[in-house]
This record gives structure tokens, sequence and C-alpha cells, in this order.
């Protein structure tokens, strides 16, 4: 079983021009075209919701940025970041994340596996990759390894990691590639191996989706792709070898960077957007701090009072720029954190996903997004509920998918860890969130239906009212996020 993730990698850009590789695959297997990323639309969340078949709100990992004081108080933290991991995992006893990953599960049932991460989300792709000291596995993230003694061999062949910012992101998957396929396969082809690709993410966050640059960085990915197609096929794996291409999320363009700082402290709010204070300073109680993940934001109310909270949330109702906007409990013309699947008990007080639209961008790809203050208008970012963000890539291909199919039934990240293990014959540790996608394999008649939902809610404000909706598909038990957004109307004079 080998996954292959294309970071950001929007499903509109499949085609014979360019994804030639890609289009090949999915003229051979199955093409399943109403795919999801779970909620909030980033890398670290959904690189564990694929690895994990939870989602966040089980996992405990809910965005790529975030606060997590029993971490580190005086900072926010990027949840993929090697310190925070192992921080983490020092305070709970290994469980930084709730539940085990599918490296780890392959490895407890006695398989060998392979990551090869291009990006340092590689290590939240496999928890506990040295503890049989790599008997059965090896881990590379970045550069880095565990165990840390076969990088050598790697340094040997490939040369050093292609560091950030000297060199491209696409030498680094270029040489993350070449890591997996020329020694981590040197001897065998693992029962499990996943490989992460940073394009298109990073050209399309410097430029925009669609641009020339985005356009290249797709294509880089396609031939890492093919090198990985042709060294199976060199090692006559081809014929055993199951083969999914996913990507994380989607990416929309930046219309407008907002500073939600300046705009909430002018409504009387105690606004923190970056914190980083001295080891004998700390957040005071009223405190409303702000953690940007590009199209979503997380605000924690420093003592949970209710009444700022209640404040913060209509100052958000009343502005141009809120879409959906999730609290706890709900109320107040929110949405509650259990129906974006998101109620992590480390949570913040509110999070909010930025408005969009269906526009074009100036290279006519649709789906235009408010952002954070981080971020520059005209270039590229994710994180939202747009469509354009939740909807992603995945393509499959080998002996037990269907040839030349297109599924049209919801599916989404959470549902590759339980089919892998199905086609592996290795049983979950417990229950995960995500279904085994039987409509597309090879000897299942199952056909699964789907029931669509629309959630609404609104509150009266005296300036005006404010209403949101939030789209949601249920395959069984499996719940996917298909849209949401919201607007204020000001009352009429």
């Amino acid at each position: 079983m080998v996954i292959v993730v294309w970071d950001g990698m929007r499903p509109d850009f499949v085609s014979a021009e360019t994804t030639p590789i890609l289009w090949k695959l999915a003229q051979g297997g199955v093409t399943f075209r109403n795919h999801h990323a779970v909620y909030l639309t980033a890398t670290h969340v959904n690189g564990t919701a694929i690895e994990t078949g939870m989602y966040p709100e089980h996992s405990g990992l809910i965005a790529n940025y975030d606060y997590r004081p029993d971490i580190e108080k005086t900072k926010f933290v990027s949840t993929e970041q090697t310190g925070v991991i192992n921080k983490g995992d020092a305070i709970s006893s290994g469980h930084y994340l709730n539940v085990p990953t599918l490296a780890e599960m392959v490895r407890a049932a006695g398989g060998r596996t392979a990551v090869a991460a291009a990006k340092t989300v590689g290590l939240l792709l496999d928890r506990q990759p040295d503890r049989d000291g790599g008997k059965l596995g090896e881990t590379l993230w970045a550069g880095a390894a565990r165990p840390h003694s076969f990088l050598s061999a790697i340094t040997r062949g490939e040369g050093d990691f292609p560091g950030f910012p000297i060199y491209s992101s696409a030498q680094r998957d270029s040489w993350t590639t070449a890591a997996l396929t020329n020694h981590l396969w040197v001897n065998e082809i693992p029962a499990f191996s996943i490989l992460w690709l940073g394009e298109p993410d990073l050209a399309q966050h410097e430029t925009a989706p669609g641009s020339p640059g985005a356009v290249a960085a797709i294509k880089s990915s396609d031939a890492n792709l093919g090198r990985v197609l042709a060294a199976l096929d060199e090692k006559g794996a081809r014929g055993n070898t199951d083969v999914l291409v996913v990507s994380d999320h989607g990416f929309s363009t930046i219309a407008r960077a907002n500073d939600l700082q300046k705009y909430l402290k002018a409504a009387g709010l105690n606004a923190v957007a970056d914190l980083d204070l001295e080891d004998d300073q700390s957040v005071q109680p009223g405190d409303v701090l702000l953690v940007g993940n590009g199209g979503s934001v997380l605000f924690y109310v420093v003592g949970h009072d209710h009444a700022i909270i209640r404040k913060l949330i209509e100052t958000l109702q009343q502005s141009d720029f809120a879409g959906v906007i999730l609290s706890k409990d709900g109320g107040n013309g929110t949405f509650a954190f259990s129906q974006a699947l998101i109620d992590s008990s480390k949570g913040p007080d509110v999070v909010m996903a930025f408005r969009w639209t269906e526009e074009k961008n100036e290279f006519g790809v649709t789906g235009l997004i408010n952002s954070d203050w981080n971020r520059k208008a005209r270039k590229g970012t994710h994180a939202s509920l747009s469509p354009s963000d939740v909807h992603n890539t995945l393509v499959a291909a080998g002996p037990d998918f269907r040839h030349g199919q297109v599924d049209a039934l919801p599916t989404g990240n959470v549902d590759i860890a339980p089919t892998v293990l199905r086609l592996l014959k290795i049983k979950p540790a417990k229950p995960m969130d995500g279904r085994v996608l039987k409509e597309g394999l090879m000897g299942e008649s199952e056909a699964p239906k789907t029931v669509s939902e629309t959630l609404q809610t609104s509150q009266e404000i005296a300036k005006g009212k404010w209403a949101q909706w939030l789209r949601r598909s249920r395959v069984g038990e499996t719940i996917y996020l298909d849209a949401g957004n919201g607007a204020f109307t000001p009352q009429s004079r």
C-alpha cells in the first residue's frame, strides 16, 4: 500500500495535459470526485485525519497553529514542530495525538512501514517511529530521520536535504522521493508507505492557484509520482500494490487580508495577535488571543468570560469578513464545535472561518476568500469552509480497486485509514470515524446511501441580522462538511 500526498492539490487541476501520469493512473483506477478535507482545511489537521481515520475532535489536533499553554504558555505553537510534539508526548505519556496512526497500526500487526515527507508534517504521520529501533520501519521528515542512523546512507547517495529557503520546495520533493525509492525501498517494498510532497502548496501560497509557478509545481509532483510508479515497476511490485494519490486540502485565492487585532481593539476588546511573552510574563484575564490559520482564526478568551465571548461573537458577526462562526456550545447565532467535528477538550472559545465567494482570480481560477493578517491579497491560502478549500483530490488504483470508475459519493480524508487497513487485513485499534470506501473496491457490491443537510442559524443584533449556514453530507455514520458561509445584513433606515 502506497499513499502519495500532493500538498494543496485541487481536483480541478487534474488533466491529461497538466498531470499526465496521475491522469493515466486515474483512467485505470477510481477517481473520487466528491472528496473532502476535514475542517480546519489545513495540512497538519488533514495529515492527522489521513493517518488516523478520525475527525479532529477525536484525534486532538484541530489546527496548524494553536495556543497550547500546557506545552508553551508564552507563545502560539505550530502543531507539527518536533519540539512541540516531543513536549506534548512528554506531558501525556506519548499521546500528543489521542489515537494511533496507520504506520503505528501496521507495525503493531508485524508489517514494515516507510514514511517520507518533504515537510515537517511527517512526524505527525508516525508518532513512534523508533520504538522498535527501526526494525520494522523508518520515518523521514524535512531531512530529519528516526531512527537517525539510516539518514547517513541517504545523504551519501542523495546529498544533504535541500534546506529552506535556499532551495525550492520542488527540489525538496525530488530529494524525498529519491530517499524513499532508492533507500527506504532498497531491499523490499514495505507493507505500507507514505510519501508527502510539499507541492503545489508552497507555490500556490507564494503566487496563487492557476499561476504559471503553481502549474509548474503541479507538474513536478506528477513527475515524482512517475518516479514512484517506475520504482514499483522495476521491483516487480506494481501488480500487487495499491496506490492512492490524495491531497490534504484544496486552495483559494486571497481577496483581502484582515487586521483582526485592529478591528477587535476598535470594539473595545483586548486582542492579542502575536503572542511572544517573556518567561516572567503571562496573559491576563479578559485577553482575546488570536491564532491565525489563513482561512480561519482561533480565539482564546483568557478566563473564558462569557460576557467577553458574547461581545467577541457579536463583533465578528457585524464584520464584512466573517463566514462561519463556531463556539463551544453554539448559540448566539453560532454553530457548535461538534457540528463541525472540532470539539476538542483543549480547543478555543470561538473559531471563525472567513467569508468566501466563487469569483475567479487573475488566472481564471474560482474561489476567493478573506484571510488573516499574516497573508497578502492575490496570493493563495486555505483552511476556510469554502468549497475550493474543502474539496480535494483522491485517485486510487491497483489490484484491489475498480478500473476506470468515477465515484460521485461523498468521501473524505478520514476514509483513507480504514480503507487501507481493510486492504491490509488489519483490524483497527479502535473504531474509526471514517468508512471503508467499498464502492471503489473490487468484489464489493454495497451502494451506500447519502443524506445531505444544511444547518442554518441567525442572530438579531442591534444594527442588523447575522445569518450563516453549514452544508453537510453523511454516508452511514461518516459526516463530511461540504461548505459554509454567512453574512451580516444591516438594518434598513
